[in-house]
Protein backbone atom coordinates (compact mmCIF):
# COMPACT_ATOMS: atom_id res chain seq x y z
CA UNK A 1 0.00 0.00 0.00
CA UNK A 2 1.53 3.30 -1.09
CA UNK A 3 1.52 6.31 1.23
CA UNK A 4 1.82 9.94 0.16
CA UNK A 5 4.88 11.52 1.69
CA UNK A 6 3.19 14.90 2.29
CA UNK A 7 0.08 13.52 3.98
CA UNK A 8 0.40 11.69 7.28
CA UNK A 9 -1.65 11.16 10.38
CA UNK A 10 -0.58 13.04 13.51
CA UNK A 11 0.49 11.39 16.70
CA UNK A 12 -1.75 11.13 19.73
CA UNK A 13 0.35 13.84 21.39
CA UNK A 14 -0.85 16.39 18.80
CA UNK A 15 -4.49 15.59 19.55
CA UNK A 16 -3.91 15.95 23.28
CA UNK A 17 -2.33 19.37 22.76
CA UNK A 18 -5.30 20.44 20.66
CA UNK A 19 -7.71 19.25 23.35
CA UNK A 20 -5.77 21.26 25.94
CA UNK A 21 -5.87 24.38 23.73
CA UNK A 22 -9.60 23.90 23.20
CA UNK A 23 -10.07 23.65 26.95
CA UNK A 24 -7.97 26.78 27.57
CA UNK A 25 -9.87 28.76 24.93
CA UNK A 26 -13.19 27.60 26.42
CA UNK A 27 -12.10 28.70 29.89
CA UNK A 28 -10.99 32.08 28.52
CA UNK A 29 -14.33 32.48 26.75
CA UNK A 30 -16.17 31.67 29.99
CA UNK A 31 -14.00 34.12 31.96
CA UNK A 32 -14.77 36.87 29.47
CA UNK A 33 -18.46 36.06 29.82
CA UNK A 34 -18.45 36.40 33.61
CA UNK A 35 -15.87 39.22 33.77
CA UNK A 36 -18.34 42.07 33.64
CA UNK A 37 -17.28 43.33 30.23
CA UNK A 38 -20.20 44.63 28.20
CA UNK A 39 -20.88 45.47 24.60
CA UNK A 40 -18.53 45.05 21.67
CA UNK A 41 -15.36 44.12 23.62
CA UNK A 42 -17.15 41.22 25.32
CA UNK A 43 -18.73 39.88 22.14
CA UNK A 44 -15.58 40.53 20.13
CA UNK A 45 -13.46 38.43 22.51
CA UNK A 46 -16.06 35.65 22.70
CA UNK A 47 -16.27 35.59 18.91
CA UNK A 48 -12.47 35.54 18.63
CA UNK A 49 -12.20 32.58 20.99
CA UNK A 50 -15.03 30.82 19.14
CA UNK A 51 -13.28 31.29 15.79
CA UNK A 52 -9.97 30.06 17.22
CA UNK A 53 -11.66 26.94 18.57
CA UNK A 54 -13.41 26.35 15.25
CA UNK A 55 -10.08 26.76 13.45
CA UNK A 56 -8.42 24.19 15.69
CA UNK A 57 -11.26 21.74 15.17
CA UNK A 58 -11.20 22.16 11.40
CA UNK A 59 -7.42 21.98 11.19
CA UNK A 60 -6.82 18.94 13.35
CA UNK A 61 -9.99 16.93 13.85
CA UNK A 62 -11.19 17.39 10.28
CA UNK A 63 -7.59 16.84 9.08
CA UNK A 64 -7.42 20.05 7.06
CA UNK A 65 -3.88 20.74 8.29
CA UNK A 66 -2.66 17.79 6.21
CA UNK A 67 -4.54 18.60 3.02
CA UNK A 68 -3.30 20.39 -0.07
CA UNK A 69 -3.44 24.17 -0.01
CA UNK A 70 -5.90 24.30 -2.90
CA UNK A 71 -8.40 22.16 -0.97
CA UNK A 72 -7.97 24.33 2.11
CA UNK A 73 -8.72 27.44 0.06
CA UNK A 74 -11.71 25.72 -1.54
CA UNK A 75 -13.20 24.95 1.87
CA UNK A 76 -12.26 28.07 3.82
CA UNK A 77 -12.38 30.89 1.28
CA UNK A 78 -16.17 30.92 0.60
CA UNK A 79 -17.13 31.26 4.31
CA UNK A 80 -14.49 33.99 4.72
CA UNK A 81 -15.95 35.92 1.78
CA UNK A 82 -19.46 35.47 3.20
CA UNK A 83 -18.33 36.79 6.60
CA UNK A 84 -16.80 39.80 4.87
CA UNK A 85 -20.03 40.47 2.98
CA UNK A 86 -22.09 40.09 6.17
CA UNK A 87 -19.81 42.62 7.88
CA UNK A 88 -20.33 45.02 4.97
CA UNK A 89 -24.09 44.56 5.19
CA UNK A 90 -24.03 45.13 8.95
CA UNK A 91 -22.10 48.38 8.50
CA UNK A 92 -24.52 49.49 5.78
CA UNK A 93 -27.53 48.62 7.95
CA UNK A 94 -26.13 50.65 10.82
CA UNK A 95 -25.53 53.62 8.49
CA UNK A 96 -29.02 53.32 7.04
CA UNK A 97 -30.59 53.17 10.50
CA UNK A 98 -28.64 56.20 11.68
CA UNK A 99 -29.56 58.21 8.58
CA UNK A 100 -33.25 57.30 8.98
CA UNK A 101 -33.19 58.30 12.65
CA UNK A 102 -31.48 61.59 11.72
CA UNK A 103 -34.19 62.32 9.16
CA UNK A 104 -36.93 61.57 11.69
CA UNK A 105 -35.38 63.89 14.26
CA UNK A 106 -34.73 66.68 11.76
Amino acid sequence: MAHDSDQHQPELRVYLRVWIWLFVLSVLSYLVDISGLEGYPKWGLITLFMLLKAGLIVAFFMHMAWERLSLIYTVLLPPAVLLFLVALMAMEANYTLLSRLANLAG
